[in-house]
């Protein structure tokens, strides 16, 4: 029987890769995606490219509004996304989104009879998020154990996070070894409709960074 992983999958970068690896250790991947009206919507269409490209068993996108937490400059669009590096946790930071989108993948891990959710936070090249930290996805998955059904009757729940000790250059050299095709990712935080990306925001200076340090061309497709 194979092993069932649900893949949290925004269209990304990192995403992308970490669903490149879940299939490459075997894995039968169910890949879900968050709708929560961000402004960057283009990698909701990336994400279904890329399920159909790695042939997904199922691909879900979960739609849910979460506009109406207004603190954040990806679900706020009065607040302008920045493109200067600023210390701290920056405006882009979306209130419990990991927890919300673990819970749901956690969910539907249950339902499937699935123990193992995939996701691909980082705590190297990242943006200061506190939902992407080491401790922070070790307290989520004791907590899974405690409050599933599965867990109770034995079968513990697995959080992967194969790209956390990782510098962005690192996961593209991961993601080229297992073929991700980058070109079909968006990472931008204010891509346009067709996928464009600013090249400003902190995600663009990451992903540019990154490509840098790997030394591949980045096949980003940028604004003029």
């Amino acid at each position: 029987m194979s092993k069932k992983a649900i893949i949290l999958l925004s269209g990304g970068l990192d995403s992308s890769t970490v669903l490149s690896i879940a299939q490459a250790k075997g894995y039968e991947c169910y890949a879900m995606t968050i709708n929560y009206q961000q402004r960057h919507n283009a990698e909701l269409k990336a994400a279904r490219n890329i399920a159909n490209y790695f042939k997904v068993k199922d691909f879900k996108i979960v739609d849910l509004d979460l506009s109406w937490l207004t603190s954040s400059a990806l679900t706020n669009k009065d607040i302008d996304i920045p493109e200067v590096s600023s210390k701290g946790i920056p405006v882009t930071y979306v209130p419990a989104r990991n927890t919300i989108m673990m819970t749901l993948a956690l969910a539907w891990a249950e339902t499937i009879n699935s123990q193992n959710i995939f996701i691909g936070v980082n705590a190297v090249d990242y943006s200061g998020y506190p939902d992407c930290r080491p401790e922070y996805i070790e307290s989520f998955q004791n907590m899974a154990n405690l409050a599933t059904k599965a867990a109770v009757e034995g079968s513990k729940i697995k959080i992967h996070t194969p790209l956390i000790n990782l510098t962005k250059a690192d996961i593209i050299h991961e993601g080229i070894k297992n073929k991700v095709d980058f070109r079909m990712t968006v990472s931008c935080y204010q891509a346009s409709e067709n996928g464009f990306a600013c090249g400003k925001c902190d995600s663009c200076r990451l992903r540019k960074e990154g490509f840098k340090v790997a030394e591949i061309k980045d096949p980003t497709e940028y604004r003029l």
